[in-house]
């Protein structure tokens, strides 16, 4: 950025109390690299030594499982085929389509049906879901992939997203709100259909409970993918709000909630200590900056619960987003412990200190596409990844190279990811009313 447009924007942004004690300022001072992002290492026996002794035997036996799961998975879906039998071509990708806020009865019509089935069809046999299908599409056919093309996928190149197989990947996946959704939408569906027409989808739902009960680390997170992939897919992820959409909806479970009111009372119990057991091993990871809590990553390690990386462009960080999912989780928990209070004290009050006002993340023109721009009134929004030593906002790219403006990071990448946006507020808004309920 040549040093006559930086004075130009920085004269155009103004300094803001984001709070009584809080000042914000939106743009950086210079535009530099300011780091290098470096892959996650993924969960493995040989990394076992790195717990204490006690632990070994139950996350060796979670890892055999793992590698069981996928070999199920594999060899159920090669007998679909008759030897020599071409497979169809897997499923393209698109928006899942599952829409969650419809009418109650318009979950018993042809339409709502017909997406539940092909829901249904593409539940691994593990119990999960792939990611990004159109459900609206005719259910999979006999010896199809349970999830979408990748074997397009450029290799070789240092990707931290390169698959071990091409062929078979998110197979089983809680990311981009995978399994959750489907189940949540096949709730739904049954609830409308509370005689034998239902069953299907209501044995398709305890399939997809005991899914996410045996995708349970035993520290209580949630891997990205299960069964087990390798690198960063191993991480215990908040990216894209997977913990806690797991655990929220095993609460829901446990609670009876309308929906999964027709789980068996045992298996209810299961789901909500299995929620339960993930509050820990979330407030273990809020991480701490100078002897203080701050929020949460979008990743971190399953063993040492340290932030790690993802994709290239997705660096070790405190993820504003993310956090909000975990703390609204957090808010529901009865009788909270002090502990518990106190994580969400301090990541609402991280929230609102690092909130950033009097700019916009949005299109500058056709050919470059959104930018961080000057727009005086505007706000709150927050940057999606900040630095955890610093607490300013990072932004990555394909190249793994660390920026702190998102406008010197290329176009493409710039605008193919949400680095800014406003759900923290969603927390912010309901922490009052929480506060007052538990003082």
């Amino acid at each position: 950025m040549s040093s006559a447009k930086l004075a130009g924007l920085m004269s155009a942004v103004s300094i803001v109390m984001a709070s009584p004690a809080v000042i914000v300022m939106a743009l950086p001072a210079t535009a530099a690299v300011i780091g290098v992002n470096t892959p996650a290492t993924e969960v493995s026996l040989a990394r076992l030594s790195e717990l204490p002794a006690s632990q070994r035997t139950e996350w060796t036996d979670y890892i055999n499982r793992s590698e069981q799961q996928m070999a199920f998975d594999r060899a159920t879906l090669a007998a679909e085929l008759q030897s020599g039998e071409a497979s169809p071509p897997p499923p393209t990708a698109g928006s899942g389509k599952m829409v969650l806020g419809k009418d109650a009865a318009w979950y018993a019509t042809p339409e709502a049906r017909a997406i539940a089935d092909t829901i249904i069809s593409f539940q691994t046999p593990s119990g999960g879901w792939s990611k990004n299908q159109d459900r609206t599409k005719p259910p999979r056919l006999k010896g199809q992939r349970y999830s979408n093309n990748a074997e397009t996928m450029t290799v070789g190149t240092g990707s931290f997203d390169e698959p071990r197989d091409r062929f078979w990947t998110f197979v089983g996946s809680l990311d981009n709100d995978a399994t959750t959704t489907e189940m949540r939408f096949l709730g739904r569906v049954q609830a409308q259909l509370p005689g034998a027409e239902g069953d299907v989808y209501r044995t398709s739902i305890i399939k997809g409970i005991k899914y996410l009960l045996m995708a349970q680390y035993p520290n209580g997170g949630w891997p990205q993918n299960y069964p087990l992939e390798g690198g960063f897919h191993d991480g215990i992820t908040f990216n894209d709000n997977a913990v806690a959409k797991a655990a929220d909806i095993l609460e829901d479970v446990a609670e009876g909630h309308a929906d999964f009111a027709f789980v068996p009372a045992d298996l209810r119990q299961t789901a909500g200590a299995a929620s339960a057991r993930s509050i820990k091993v979330i407030l273990d990871s809020q991480v701490v900056v100078n002897g203080k809590k701050t929020v949460w990553p979008q990743q971190v390690d399953a063993l040492t619960l340290k932030p790690i990386s993802a994709r290239n462009y997705e660096p070790r960080s405190l993820a504003s987003a993310e956090s909000s999912d975990v703390l609204l989780f957090l808010m529901r928990q009865p009788n909270p412990s002090p502990e518990l209070k106190a994580a969400i004290h301090t990541g609402v009050q991280w929230l609102k200190d690092h909130a950033i006002y009097d700019v916009a993340f949005t299109s500058v023109s056709p050919e470059e596409g959104r930018k961080l721009i000057a727009k005086p009134g505007t706000g709150p929004i927050w940057s999606r990844n900040y630095d955890i030593k610093t607490g300013k906002p990072i932004f990555g790219d394909w190249s793994k190279f660390i920026h702190n403006d998102v406008n010197e990071i290329s176009k493409g990448r710039r605008n193919g990811y949400s680095w800014y946006g406003n759900s923290p507020q969603k927390a912010i808004d309901a922490y009052p009313a929480w506060k007052a309920q538990n003082p």
